[in-house]
């Protein structure tokens, strides 16, 4: 088995191939269970978020890890080849880190997707598909990313996706305090959101979700209004600007639902930011005059603004990981000799019980100790360097200096010896 990561990602593939193959939070585990109940893995974890889908997973079958992944999502192998990235053992150990370190992140440095790796990881446990060998990664991949975000300055000046929304909604208004707000969505990313437009006053805050309870306890901390999603029709008229990022797999907003509201708002314009992946709004709404859509894609220009400040600590996060690749990498190689030494024990083993049963027989017969001690101890020596003072005695010359070699780092021994 070995370690493989695929799947794509913000640089790799636009939206709207990313919205194709991206995982439903509610059939994950079925999803892990059906991608290692086929073979086509032994361990797997799958990381799904706005901007990336990736697999890692422990797998003698690479080619069919990545068919599992088009077939899952009934789509051709062909049409999602072109954004395919494949990484092995080490390539999937350094990318690992650099995500959880938030280094390959359409925001530099953004601490958000450590959570959903973490979180990522607790589905994959409660799936059952996190195995030995994907525990031990993940472990080691936390602990790097705590280090690369406590040894360097990689947060610093971080402008996140929602402070990116917040700015580009600033160009849009003259001021949000004289906005009304909408939030779609009750998530992290949500909760991000509507921390920073609540600094900002808005004239009113809306939370609309699927379930009321949860838009309730997010309204309350940021002194809004909550109502369930089927109030949207009636109420997305009221709101001028609206951050939506649900778990749906269809859209939230229609083309006919937005344009009936922009008839009853005579107009005035629609700010719309969609987080979501798959998209919450439909495409065709950014074809509507007066409506400004955004999507997670659109946001990585104002997200750069920083990014200079950060490029430095960029080099500092790299040889941290460099260090960790290098030391689970290492740790890998000698799980590979783990069944020579168990079965090299094991031998030992036999051949101890056998001296020790002879030497308990002797006792028995009244022999003296002091010659039983001496049998036994002869009898290990003869029967632990048989084999190889055999081996040496029958080597082929062309072997004999590799052996050599290896008895004398094997035993410690030294040429004077």
């Amino acid at each position: 088995m070995q370690l493989f990561t695929f799947g794509i990602n913000h640089q790799t593939a636009p939206l709207a191939v990313r919205e194709q193959i991206a995982f439903n939070a509610e059939t994950l585990d079925s999803a892990l269970r059906d991608l290692v109940g086929n073979g086509a893995a032994k361990e797997a974890t799958i990381l799904s978020t706005c901007n990336r889908t990736e697999i890692y997973c422990s797998t003698n079958a690479p080619v069919q890890a990545v068919d599992w992944l088009a077939s899952y999502h009934h789509l051709p192998t062909a049409e999602i080849e072109p954004y395919i990235y494949r990484m092995p053992q080490e390539q999937a150990v350094k990318h690992a880190f650099r995500v959880a370190s938030g280094l390959d992140s359409m925001v530099l440095g953004e601490p958000q997707i450590l959570g959903q790796m973490k979180q990522a990881v607790r589905q994959a446990e409660q799936a059952g598909t996190l195995g030995f060998l994907l525990h031990k990664l993940f472990q080691r991949t936390f602990s790097v990313a705590k280090d690369v975000r406590t040894q360097t300055e990689i947060g610093a000046n971080l402008v996140s996706m929602a402070a990116a929304a917040v700015k580009l909604a600033e160009r849009i208004f003259p001021s949000i305090t004289e906005q009304r707000v909408l939030f779609i969505g009750a998530g992290e990313m949500i909760e991000l959101n509507a921390v920073h437009f609540a600094a900002r006053t808005p004239q009113h805050i809306t939370v609309a979700n699927r379930t009321l309870e949860r838009a309730q306890v997010l309204a309350r901390r940021i002194n809004g209004h909550a109502i369930t999603l089927n109030e949207l029709p009636d109420q997305l008229a009221q709101h001028d600007i609206i951050v939506t990022c649900t778990a749906s797999p269809l859209p939230i907003l229609g083309k006919g639902m937005v344009e009936r509201a922009l008839k009853q708002r005579k107009h005035r314009p629609l700010f719309i930011v969609d987080l979501a992946v798959p998209r919450d709004v439909e495409k065709e709404v950014a074809e509507l005059d007066d409506v400004f859509l955004y999507t997670v894609d659109d946001l990585s220009e104002v997200v750069r603004d920083g990014l200079d400040a950060r490029q430095g600590a960029v080099k500092e996060a790299e040889v941290i990981i460099a260090s960790g690749v290098n030391e689970f990498i290492h740790w890998m190689e000698s799980r590979e000799v783990v069944p020579t030494i168990r079965t090299l024990r094991d031998h030992a083993e036999r051949q101890r019980r056998h001296e020790m049963e002879k030497a308990l027989r002797l006792l028995a017969k009244g022999e003296a100790p002091e010659k039983v001690l001496e049998s036994l101890s002869m009898g290990l020596t003869n029967k632990f360097l048989h084999a190889p003072t055999q081996t040496l005695n029958q080597a082929q010359a062309s072997d004999r200096d590799t052996l050599l070699d290896a008895m004398h780092r094997i035993y410690h021994l030294h040429p004077s010896e």
